[in-house]
């Protein structure tokens, strides 16, 4: 996915809600929103989303190498100095001034996840399956199914699908089918200021 942030496909990215609410219900801008009554007052009580309100910056950890003279290397890049072998640290371990990537969140909601539309698959960051041969206009386009295969060997037929193959792949095999609420948000890429 971090190759998907770098070239602008990926705007955004879907996480299970895991906040406990009694219901979800709707706000005064027809936006579903989880919600529980707060015991003390009586009031509704609106969560917030943990990973952000809009115009907030995320920055975007991902499996370095660090070269020691205050360079980087980067996985995701797939190219390495010839002269190096790379020692590569987890991204759980990145520090600030590693980050390359930074986020600002445009937009937040909440939705069921398999109401995702196909745009929005695409916008999570699902990769097309190259076409091999020839084609002419008619022919279907496929998507990377990354449950069977993260080199692209296997297919779907929508990005949906594919996205569904992703989902299962890092929550469970059967976490698509739960369907359950998530927090979609909505972010585009700003320059990085790492001074």
């Amino acid at each position: 996915m971090v190759r998907a942030l770098l070239d602008r496909t990926k705007t955004q990215t879907r996480r299970a809600l895991k906040v406990r609410c009694q219901e979800i219900g709707e706000r005064d801008d027809g936006s579903l929103w989880p919600w529980s009554e707060n015991p003390d007052t009586a009031a509704d009580h609106w969560h917030a989303c943990p990973y952000g309100q809009p115009g907030d910056r995320l920055w975007v950890r991902e499996t370095f190498c660090d070269l020691d003279d205050g360079e980087f290397e980067y996985r995701a890049d797939g190219e390495c100095d010839p002269n190096v072998v790379p020692r590569w640290t987890p991204s759980i371990h990145m520090p600030r001034a590693a980050s390359r990537i930074l986020l600002e969140i445009v937009s937040v909601r909440v939705e069921r996840l398999s109401d995702i539309s196909e745009a929005d698959a695409v916008a999570e960051g699902v990769l097309p399956v190259a076409k091999v041969r020839p084609f002419d206009e008619h022919e279907h386009q496929f998507w990377r199914d990354y449950r069977l295969s993260g080199d692209g060997t296997f297919c779907v037929r929508t990005p949906k699908e594919s996205f569904a193959s992703l989902w299962r792949s890092i929550n469970g095999a059967d976490s698509w089918e739960d369907s359950p609420w998530v927090w979609v948000v909505e972010f585009k890429r700003v320059a990085v200021d790492n001074s």
